[in-house]
């Protein structure tokens, strides 16, 4: 099957839309649960977004991208929902991603 690159994007858009506001609704999902399990978070989601609209010449903060995919500011989301990570994810995070996890 041929996609148009334009049906192709609306369609790859509409998936990341769908992503996004899946994990605003999973605020019981911790960043570290998503590093674990699948190698990305949601702060990776941010700057992914943030990079791609730089490349486009656009100019988004951090701030800006992270409200995006979190829905609210960073600093509330934190607040709200994030914990703190138990001694097992830490651990696991080590195995995971031994160069360390950086934003």
């Amino acid at each position: 099957m041929t996609i148009a690159d334009s049906k192709r994007i609306e369609l790859e858009a509409a998936v990341f839309r769908r992503l996004v506001d899946h994990l605003k609704k999973r605020t019981d999902v911790q960043n570290i649960d998503l590093m674990n399990l699948a190698g990305f978070c949601r702060n990776c989601l941010s700057n992914w977004y943030r990079e791609a609209a730089e490349a486009a010449g656009l100019d988004v903060t951090r701030e800006d991208s992270r409200q995006r995919v979190y829905g609210m500011p960073y600093e509330d989301w934190k607040a709200r929902y994030q914990r703190e990570a138990t001694p097992e994810q830490t651990e696991k995070l080590a195995v995971t991603h031994p160069e360390g996890h950086k934003h």
